[in-house]
């Protein structure tokens, strides 16, 4: 078996120092930056790997954070990843990437495991019923920062990244009663979750501002997720209760309303309209492509990386904060101004 190379392996085939290797594989202003470069070759060359262990024990950190989303099959939480992970590698950090796949059973055992591997922090968007808020003060109290993104506990003393659910749902409802919608229904997320209850607050005051009475019936309450937004579409139909217009909790479950009308020869946009919150790049490939509330993602991500790099940066000191990550309305090929008057 090869031996693995060592500092001071390095050290001997340039005849100096081992600090200085490891000030120079450390970028330390301490050594110039062409004894830095000559350093790193050699290194480079012999196939040395850092020791993280070792260096993680010196400096009572680990440089790692874990990242737990509930799923991954989804264009919103792989954007959100990809731009967490280019923004810690920027930062010299490792992520850790779990999924709960909705379960809290899940998402607790891998809390578990990430702080047995003694992550500097975590950013989380909780599962649909999360049962997991006692064990996140425990977190809390082991002085291990954490903050959730788009999906949050309601507890106040937890710092977390959100979008402007209210006031985005608000927006697209708004329009679709622009654009000459009365009966307007509303496939919902859970009400114990942040984003399904942000979001029909919107949905309701949006109406009631135009002073539309809410229809129970033009309402169902579900996940997320695409099958949800199908088997929603799928009750309403049946039940002969469908509305002008549905106005999707996200674009997953506009995806699912959208295939579930075509399998019964229900015509969108011209039978049934639709508008959702959320955007995704299959967006422009679907016929038709749906209006929706849309947001920067990458925005998104840095807001809620950054803001666990400065809790962990503080120490004891840091202080929850809350940001909110403004949403705009993207018109595409559904709920477009006058589509009423074409039927």
């Amino acid at each position: 078996m090869t031996k693995s190379i060592t500092l001071n392996d390095i050290a001997i085939k340039l005849n100096v120092s081992k600090v200085t290797v490891s000030k120079a594989l450390r970028n330390h202003p301490d050594i110039s930056e062409n004894r830095r470069r000559e350093i790193k070759s050699v290194a480079s060359q012999l196939g040395y790997i850092p020791n993280f262990v070792a260096r993680n024990l010196s400096s009572k950190k680990t440089r790692t954070i874990g990242v737990i989303v509930p799923v991954i099959a989804n264009s919103f939480f792989a954007d959100i990843i990809e731009s967490i992970y280019n923004c810690a590698f920027k930062n010299d950090y490792n992520i850790i990437l779990a999924v709960s796949q909705e379960d809290s059973e899940k998402e607790r055992k891998h809390l578990e495991t990430m702080l047995s591997m003694r992550v500097d922090g975590v950013i989380i968007s909780i599962a649909e019923h999360s049962e997991n808020k006692d064990f996140f003060n425990i977190i809390k109290k082991r002085g291990i920062p954490i903050v959730f993104f788009d999906r949050t506990i309601d507890e106040k003393e937890f710092s977390s990244v959100t979008l402007s659910n209210k006031d985005g749902a608000f927006k697209a409802v708004q329009k679709a009663i622009e654009n000459g919608y009365s009966k307007i229904g509303h496939i919902a997320g859970w009400k114990d979750s942040n984003i399904g209850r942000d979001r029909y607050r919107g949905y309701k005051q949006a109406l009631k501002k135009s002073g539309i009475k809410l229809n129970s019936d033009w309402v169902l309450f579900s996940g997320f997720g695409k099958k949800d937004g199908y088997d929603s579409f799928m009750k309403m139909h049946q039940e002969n209760k469908l509305p002008e217009i549905l106005f999707a909790v996200t674009f997953p479950v506009a995806l699912g309303i959208q295939e579930a009308a075509k399998e019964v020869g229900v015509n969108i946009p011209k039978d049934l309209d639709i508008i959702c919150f959320g955007d995704s790049k299959l967006n422009d490939y679907l016929n038709p492509s749906i209006s929706c509330v849309t947001h920067n993602t990458t925005e998104f991500a840095e807001a809620a990386f950054n803001l666990l790099l400065k809790q962990i940066n503080a120490g004891d000191k840091f202080a929850d904060e809350h940001l909110e990550i403004e949403t705009k309305l993207l018109l595409k090929e559904t709920c477009i101004k006058n589509i009423k008057d074409t039927k």
